[in-house]
């Protein structure tokens, strides 16, 4: 079997079981308040290096969510968003991901001379230095997958899909299942780094 499928149906079997609970819309829009600062009045940050959250994966936001309590005790290690993330309940993290998931994704553009490398690496890898392709996992207009908590790329700003992959390359963040983000990664140049982040940035 594929690797990659292996990969996706580790994934499916144990996502937490709180990931798989849908929460209140209107009640997660309430509490969202402090998340606008960085994040929009719609889910759509305006600085690029804080992603956009409308149109995610409910199931992705409430991992991160889950991840960023961890903090640097194995999650994801962000000092504000532990901060936040520690003071929210389970019904908060529930509520607060259906409402960033209930909004309409935003798509930015990408521009001509990053278009072709960025979509030859996102759609079909460079096998010569074993680096997969991202269609994989996260399919052929960036929409992710919501069983499996892969989260949607497309539309999101370019500055942060570098700075992610620059955080797996280095092992500052390192919440990946089986090392998968980091091992493609470590593999990856800065030029390709940039070119596919570019490409996600206007896929739809």
């Amino acid at each position: 079997m594929n690797k990659i499928l292996k990969y996706i149906i580790i994934i499916i079997l144990i996502v937490p079981f709180q990931t798989l609970i849908a929460g209140n819309i209107q009640n997660g829009k309430e509490k969202s308040a402090s998340c606008v600062a960085c994040h929009g009045q719609d889910g759509v940050s305006i600085n690029s290096i804080w992603p956009k959250l409308a149109g995610q994966h409910s199931s992705y936001l409430k991992s991160q969510l889950y991840e960023f309590q961890k903090g640097d005790k194995g999650g994801r290690n962000n000092n504000v968003m532990y901060g936040i993330a520690l003071t929210l309940s389970d019904d908060d993290i529930n509520d607060i991901s259906a409402y960033y998931a209930s909004l309409a994704k935003s798509i930015g553009t990408t521009s001509d001379k990053d278009m072709l490398k960025g979509q030859n690496l996102y759609r079909g890898g460079n096998m010569e230095y074993k680096i997969q392709a991202c269609i994989a996992c996260h399919g052929p207009n960036g929409q992710g997958n919501l069983p499996a908590a892969i989260p949607v790329l497309s539309g999101q700003h370019a500055d942060y899909i570098y700075q992610q992959l620059k955080n797996f390359q280095s092992n500052t963040r390192s919440n990946d299942m089986n090392r998968m983000m980091r091992n493609i990664t470590h593999r990856m140049t800065e030029e390709e780094m940039r070119s596919v982040a570019q490409y996600i940035q206007g896929l739809h």
